[in-house]
């Protein structure tokens, strides 16, 4: 497996001991989000913009209306995901901190036609709702051409990540305040059918296995 690339832009210039080189952990932090952040710039002013998205092997797809101007955008972009573990909570303010695993990923992509475009629709909705791509209907024509699906190399990434306690001065392990983390973690609640849906249609079990 190739390992992380080192440019200018993804190299770490603080904390460089949180930078991860390997590509698992590239993918370990894509393949455990849902929801990425896009960054593109339209008409000469940055937007960030919330993306549903799925990777395939090497190839990151990102989902949109083909009237979204953040999806319109020509030229290079960059994605973020992050995941907040927990609050590091110290002994002084100043070394408060959080616990994270976070991608960023530069490149300019492009437009998925044809089986790829499929292809990365079902990634993306797997990485939702795994299991649903084969239950649901597939996209009609109609519904396929509103939407546009971007096709983005992971050649230019990076991963850093923090874990462990707070890091407080010697000195101030002696004060009287509690230290170390509150872990933060994301979970499912119990599935809220939809109101018009036939009483005999019961939870699937792809959905069902989400459940707490």
């Amino acid at each position: 497996m190739n390992p992380l690339s080192t440019t200018d832009r993804t190299a770490l210039t603080r904390s460089k001991e949180r930078g991860q080189t390997d590509r698992a952990a590239l993918y370990e932090v894509l393949d455990a989000g849902m929801i990425c952040h896009l960054g593109v710039i339209v008409n000469g002013s940055p937007r960030v913009m919330p993306t549903g998205y799925g990777r395939v092997g090497d190839t990151l797809y990102l989902h949109g209306s083909t009237g979204a101007r953040s999806l319109q955008a020509n030229g290079e972009v960059c994605v973020t995901v992050t995941h907040l573990d927990g609050i590091v909570m110290a002994r002084s303010t100043f070394h408060h901190s959080v616990n994270y695993r976070s991608a960023l990923v530069f490149g300019t992509p492009r437009v998925a036609e044809g089986a790829e475009k499929t292809a990365g629709l079902r990634a993306i909705t797997e990485r939702l709702a795994p299991g649903q791509w084969d239950t649901a209907r597939e996209p009609n024509k109609k519904e396929l051409a509103a939407t546009v699906v971007l096709a983005l190399a992971l050649d230019e990434a990076s991963v850093k990540m923090r874990t462990g306690p707070p890091l407080d001065d010697e000195e101030d392990h002696l004060l009287d305040v509690w230290a170390g983390v509150l872990p933060v973690k994301m979970t499912f609640g119990e599935p809220v059918p939809d109101p018009l849906l036939r009483s005999d249609i019961k939870v699937p079990e792809h959905v069902r296995l989400r459940c707490p």
